[in-house]
């Protein structure tokens, strides 16, 4: 089982440095889309997965669309997370794909509203009220990841009898 993380044009250091740990906690790559709002040397990007960085892996894409060319939707379990998914994430049955690739936009604006549209079917929301705009973009980088990975009975990951054996 493998997971993508795609942060297309992320903007806040902070939350991108929250991403990288929790991907560095599940294993799953993670692709950074240009242009990105900060440089990833930064202090606040390193600082919130300082320790982490050496256990992740990261593929840096020059554009959105060079990213689209490269792994196709068509051919691939992709997911657009968004505000105004068709689906909610949790309706989507993961524990069959060997390989997904979740996909996430810049916090002021999210994902592209044509690409959004062109794959209506694969967008995916977190539900939440009316009154609040989003959740924050590294908050909803963990719901919906460990959601996946519980589908995949956390497959690699820690389980309890790690601890006692």
């Amino acid at each position: 089982m493998k997971m993508n993380v795609v942060l297309v044009e992320p903007e806040i250091p902070q939350n991108t440095g929250n991403i990288a740990r929790t991907c560095a906690a599940i294993g799953a790559k993670l692709h950074l889309v240009y242009p990105l709002g900060f440089s990833i040397s930064e202090r606040e990007v390193k600082r919130a997965g300082l320790d982490y960085w050496d256990k992740l892996e990261i593929e840096e894409h020059v554009s959105f669309s060079n990213f689209l060319e490269k792994y196709k939707p068509e051919d691939n379990n992709m997911f657009f997370v968004t505000t105004k998914g068709k689906h909610v994430y949790s309706e989507i049955d993961y524990s069959k794909m060997d390989e997904i690739f979740i996909l996430f936009g810049k916090e002021t604006k999210g994902l592209p509203e044509d690409v959004l549209k062109k794959y209506l079917d694969k967008t995916i929301r977190i539900p939440m009220r009316n009154i609040i705009r989003s959740l924050n973009l590294s908050n909803s980088v963990a719901i919906v990841a460990y959601d996946i990975f519980r589908q995949w009975n956390f497959d690699n990951l820690k389980q309890i009898s790690d601890y006692f054996d």
